[in-house]
């Protein structure tokens, strides 16, 4: 925990809304109570495939007469686990290159995909309907590296940069400043004028 404390400390010195955006909804805050280490975006991302893995094994048990279905499922957990681990390493690249914000993503459709996923799972090995084995897995694999890609990468590198002692939001406010010094150039001084356009802005 002390990696998380240093960046807290810095966390105080910001408003309200950056505080928000860095910490995020509960899903998010909870992930920030680890240390920067493990809550990589890579190992979050594994960490989901780990969970979808778990609901997989009832499943696999008794889906399989085989006695090797231990064998099989171990394997296809591992496979899992490193796709999601490698999407999530990728999103994190992408990130780092665009410096794009968090966004939230949309949780009414996000959260009940793996649910969804793994009851048409279960449909499916029972034989009641056959459905199209790359539905069930896009339901199943997508929400979790989905979040770490709209909300976690990107949050994760803010709390880098403040890790590091580096506002996240002066980049932001940066343009700000520029546009303000192009009115004061434009206006020329004129305070009249300069009142005009500040009133049409803050409408």
């Amino acid at each position: 925990m002390e990696s998380s404390s240093r960046w807290q400390g810095q966390l105080e010195a910001l408003g309200q809304k950056d505080r928000e955006t860095l910490l995020g909804t509960s899903l998010s805050r909870r992930f920030t109570k680890l240390p920067l280490w493990l809550s990589h975006p890579s190992n979050i991302s594994a960490f989901y495939g780990f969970l979808v893995s778990l609901a997989l094994l009832l499943p696999y048990r008794f889906a399989q007469e085989s006695e090797s279905w231990l064998t099989n499922w171990i394997f296809h957990s591992a496979l899992i686990m490193v796709a999601c681990l490698l999407l999530g390493m990728v999103s994190l690249i992408i990130v780092s290159i665009s410096k794009r914000f968090p966004v939230t993503p949309p949780r009414i459709i996000l959260y009940p995909m793996p649910f969804v996923g793994f009851g048409l799972l279960t449909i499916s090995l029972t034989e009641i309907f056959v459905l199209p084995s790359e539905l069930i897995w896009l339901l199943l694999l997508l929400p979790g590296p989905l979040y770490v890609h709209l909300s976690w990468a990107p949050r994760w590198r803010l709390l880098c940069l403040l890790e590091d002692d580096i506002n996240p939001f002066e980049a932001m406010d940066l343009p700000l400043h520029q546009d303000s010094s192009a009115i004061e150039e434009i206006t020329d001084g004129d305070e009249e004028l300069l009142s005009v356009v500040n009133a049409l802005e803050s409408e």
